[in-house]
């Protein structure tokens, strides 16, 4: 890890920020942005040149969001050339986009338009630009790259798409790959008019494409295909690679059948034979290694391997598990562990060691585990990085950052963090370390953590792992009789202790709680809002992983996997037979779980090390069995 040693100021201490930030008027800052959502100009004018607080462009977006006017274009234009690439700069200009398009203004539309992902922008920009004769050829050869997308495209590129076609540009060959991309993960729903497009004696083949798209057991029905042509076969490959997740026994005939037929390169039939072992072995399906063995080896990706050591280590295979790994570059730390560990299983204890003794040096559940089997201390190799004071005081004076503290205040959570990103990754590695440094001392963990992470500060273990509400989580921790290293090293792992997380399944706040698993333990109702309050939050939560270790018997490990992947579920994963702990976690059959429960027990380690205490939290892992 590269060390930055930027002055002779040692930073092993908080750097304290201006004191005249605490004189900043938030009231007038609202009452301004009130005062102009429906203001005049004149309010407006009378509004800004009153205010001085660091969200001054909020309240000068807000206007110009809500009333743009050709009357004030320098005004607007100037604004969008200050605040350029900032999270100020989009909201303003599509909404002046919009507003010079409703007035027909063509030459300032293409002027202030940007590069943008939204296709409605684009083509009226192109659109205009065919309009003030604008090469032909240029713009026209763009509207293809806008045609061939897997989904209907907005209205206004209806225009565009005339012309476009009218003047050659749409071929068959243009239209068979909208096909496929339609067919293949777009939208179905737009095959029917794609149909009509192609050639008569081809419109048979977008009828396949759907058929096999709503149901892949079709692709085994080999009467479909026709004329054997290569189009066909392009579908029987796209349906098989499908089905062998549905019905593997259909899918293994059907390829045996369908290479048969067609004419595959040696990369198309790679493809199906990576799809094959991966939906194989990730089932547990006998012919996994056959098709394992089938995949090239320069496709064998950390996926593939995973499931070829989960599948050697069901079965443990000690010999098929050194054959595989023995001699190979670059093995990952779990494939260097579990190497070893098939040394040890076949009697050759000195070469176990001494590749475990080469991973304990790492801070990894495999590191902390080698460590444990070795009876070796746990090392964190913690190295502080030094920080320049000065550039620390340069960044804290930076607008952006003002700006994203400001926010921070207001509880502005999102927009503060659309302009912390900006900030840091406009930085440089020196300015992201001094960033994250004022973030420790304000207390936003989750940008201390991610930052660090966009500079691979990874040995700056007391900042990557905060003791970030740490009275709470021990009371809490305490009441429910578990572990508070265990429950803070949840919250690092589920919300990198972000108050107001929420994810996509709708979990909320720092132990990420689904409304109705807190209502659950609650025994009662609890709004969605109060999850995001850290007290309500951890409470709930310390409560749930003492719920659930009650449940799995005091096990902390299925407690651990019960938490992300749910109770029930877990217990269908324990197997008949009684197995080592350490390899029932290793052949969960989730990723996503079997991920979550190393990290949580290497965040664990962590935070036990880092509270003083002795010992190696996975040490018991060694003697416990799982099952049976």
């Amino acid at each position: 890890m590269k060390k930055y040693l930027l002055s002779i100021a040692a930073a092993a201490f908080i750097f304290p920020l201006h004191s005249a930030e605490a004189s900043i008027d938030n009231d007038a800052f609202l009452d301004a942005e009130k005062k102009v959502r429906h203001g005049s100009y004149q309010d407006f004018k009378q509004a800004v040149s009153n205010l001085n607080h660091p969200l001054k462009p909020y309240v000068e977006k807000t206007y110009w969001q809500r009333h743009p006017n050709i009357k004030y274009q320098s005004e607007i234009e100037n604004y969008l050339t200050i605040y350029q690439h900032t999270p100020l700069e989009w909201p303003v200009r599509k909404a002046w986009l919009a507003y010079l398009k409703k007035k027909n203004k063509k030459a300032a539309y293409i002027n202030n338009y940007r590069e943008t992902s939204n296709t409605e922008l684009t083509c009226t920009y192109l659109d205009f630009q065919l309009d003030l004769g604008a090469p032909e050829k240029a713009i026209l050869n763009q509207v293809t790259d806008l045609w061939t997308v897997g989904k209907s495209q907005p209205q206004e590129c209806d225009g565009l798409f005339s012309v476009w076609r009218k003047k050659g540009y749409m071929d068959k060959e243009t239209v068979w790959q909208r096909i496929t991309l339609a067919a293949e993960g777009g939208k179905q729903s737009l095959l029917p008019y794609l149909k009509t497009l192609l050639p008569k004696n081809e419109r048979y083949l977008a009828d396949l494409y759907l058929k096999v798209r709503r149901d892949p057991s079709a692709s085994a029905g080999l009467y479909r295909y026709k004329k054997k042509s290569a189009k066909e076969g392009q579908i029987a490959i796209y349906g098989v690679k499908r089905l062998v997740w549905r019905d593997k026994t259909l899918a293994l005939k059907a390829w045996e059948k369908i290479e048969k037929i067609f004419k595959y390169s040696d990369e198309e039939k790679a493809d199906v034979y990576y799809t094959f072992a991966l939906s194989l072995a990730s089932s547990g399906h006998k012919q996994a290694s056959f098709w394992l063995n089938k995949v090239p080896k320069e496709r064998l990706d950390s996926k593939l391997i995973q499931w070829q050591l989960g599948n050697m280590l069901k079965t443990q295979d000690w010999e098929g598990i050194a054959a595989f790994f023995t001699g190979k570059e670059n093995l990952s730390l779990g494939q260097q562990y579990w190497l070893a560990y098939s040394y040890a299983q076949r009697g050759e204890q000195q070469k176990a060691d001494d590749i475990w003794k080469k991973v304990a040096t790492n801070r990894d559940y495999y590191g902390f585990l080698a460590a444990a089997r070795l009876g070796l201390p746990v090392d964190l190799n913690n190295e502080p990085l030094i920080v320049d004071k000065v550039l620390v005081d340069n960044v804290s004076n930076a607008p952006g950052f003002k700006r994203a503290k400001a926010l921070y205040d207001l509880e502005r959570f999102t927009s503060a963090r659309r302009e912390w990103n900006y900030l840091t990754d406009t930085s440089s590695d020196e300015e992201k370390l001094a960033a994250s440094q004022l973030s420790t001392d304000l207390g936003w963990h989750d940008s201390t953590i991610f930052t660090l992470a966009k500079i691979k500060a990874w040995d700056n273990v007391e900042q990557r792992f905060p003791f970030a509400f740490q009275d709470v989580f021990e009371r809490y921790s305490k009441r429910s009789k578990i572990d508070v290293a265990w429950s803070i090293a949840i919250a690092r792992r589920e919300s990198s202790f972000a108050p107001d997380a929420r994810s996509h399944a709708n979990a909320r706040g720092l132990m990420q709680l689904l409304p109705s698993t807190a209502k659950y333990v609650n025994k009662g109702n609890v709004s969605s809002n109060r999850l995001y309050q850290p007290k309500t939050n951890i409470r709930l939560g310390t409560s749930y992983l003492q719920y659930l270790k009650k449940k799995n018997h005091g096990n902390e490990i299925l407690a651990t996997a019960s938490y992300n992947a749910g109770y029930h579920r877990v217990k269908r994963w324990l197997p008949d037979e009684a197995i080592p702990a350490e390899l029932w976690v290793e052949l969960i059959p989730y990723r996503e779980t079997r991920d979550y429960v190393k990290n949580v027990f290497a965040y664990r380690q962590v935070y036990h090390t880092r509270m003083g205490r002795e010992g190696n939290v996975l040490a018991p892992l060694l003697q416990m069995k799982m099952g049976g």
